[in-house]
């Protein structure tokens, strides 16, 4: 599947991991055998899993703010972090959007640290032409379900630079052990996904506990945002593997599909006052697992969320709050003030862009949005 990956994306080679997070932990343990540095910057705004996969490897969290009403790292946030300390950067294609990386990359390499793209939702992006996770030192892409390409858990390393190529798989292979019990369950997840992917089966799988959660009030729960702290670290299976093979060439039909569905949906959206969706920039072209929305106002946001949330049509938020915010992650991300992060977690909503969407749950999803959810 590696070189199947690697042809893909244009490269030489790839390194194929068991997930995104592990992904991370790779290059992260990479960096840290050139360096003493512990600092990592993130986003103020981004998954969970960064934040536990940089704290296992013993590393210090720096969360960034973010600029106004997008996920993207500020640069002007992240400035104050640039010094010896710094061992990496971690920018973020979120949810498919491709982040401007000019002034993340001018100040990293201005104190000699690295970056490393966060393209866990961003796998066939490009911008320039050029996939996201090659501008940066390192890159990573996340091969979970819902991430367009799937092996139900998995991930992809890249770099351009030969001397961090080996780099990362030394330590790949220091750290990804043969397990059969994880690749066991692994590969029985994959085929029970692979059963139930339909709507009724989706729904099956995951509405009951969705409506469980938001009958507790446990926003964390309903979105899958609580995770361990330990995470699994092993080799991907060869049957996982063949599958994925067999997937990646359906992949760009698959990505042409759904961007065709979100450009179509999100120009319906544009009537819709007090919201705008998160789209490309000129010379970008990302990928489209879900649409993000950002309203004017978080109250209108949270109204329409409670409208549509348990109604099954994908509306939902890319995470519960700002990185800070979890109170689980309390002893490994430290309170550091990221008000933006804060807003645009308040403010925006995600609506899901499977092919299994039907007109009229478009229909449904637009005639809550037009009518001016905080109204409700």
């Amino acid at each position: 599947m590696e070189a199947a990956l690697a042809d893909f994306l244009g490269l030489e080679e790839v390194l194929l991991t068991c997930s995104g997070t592990a992904a991370l932990m790779v290059a992260l343990r990479s960096l840290m055998a050139r360096s003493s540095r512990r600092r990592v910057a993130v986003p103020g705004f981004t998954c969970p899993l960064v934040a536990i996969a940089i704290h296992a490897l013993g590393l210090e969290v720096c969360p960034c703010d973010t600029l106004p009403g997008t996920a993207e790292l500020d640069p002007d946030s992240l400035a104050p972090l640039c010094d010896e300390r710094l061992l990496a950067v971690l920018p973020t294609h979120l949810a498919g959007r491709v982040a401007a990386l000019d002034a993340v990359l001018a100040l990293a390499e201005g104190c000699g640290a690295w970056v490393i793209e966060d393209a866990a939702q961003a796998l066939g992006a490009r911008a320039g032409g050029v996939p996201v996770g090659l501008r940066g030192h390192i890159g990573f892409f996340s091969l979970a379900v819902g991430k367009g390409l799937t092996l139900y858990e998995g991930g992809v390393l890249v770099s351009r630079d030969p001397i961090l190529r080996q780099g990362l798989r030394d330590s790949a292979a220091a750290m990804l052990r043969p397990d059969r019990w994880m690749e066991a369950r692994r590969s029985l997840e994959l085929l029970g996904y692979g059963l139930l992917y339909n709507p009724l089966g989706l729904t099956m799988a995951y509405g009951r506990g969705l409506r469980r959660a938001l009958c507790a009030g446990d926003t964390e729960a309903a979105l899958g945002d609580r995770f361990p702290l330990d995470v699994p670290l092993h080799r991907v299976g060869s049957w996982r593997q063949a599958v994925g093979r067999r997937a990646l060439a359906r992949l760009p039909d698959f990505l042409e599909a759904t961007r065709r569905q979100a450009q179509g949906f999100a120009a319906r959206l544009v009537p819709c006052s007090g919201l705008r969706v998160l789209g490309d920039r000129p010379g970008e072209r990302g990928t489209w697992p879900v649409l993000v929305l950002v309203f004017d106002r978080a109250r209108d946001a949270e109204a329409a969320l409670a409208r549509l949330w348990r109604e099954g049509l994908g509306v939902s938020r890319l995470f519960a709050r700002a990185l800070p915010d979890y109170a689980y992650l309390g002893g490994i991300v430290p309170d550091r003030p990221c008000p933006r992060a804060r807003d645009f977690a308040a403010r925006s909503l995600s609506i899901g862009n499977s092919l299994f969407l039907r007109p009229e749950e478009q229909e449904r999803i637009l005639s809550v949005l037009r009518g001016g959810a905080g109204s409700a």
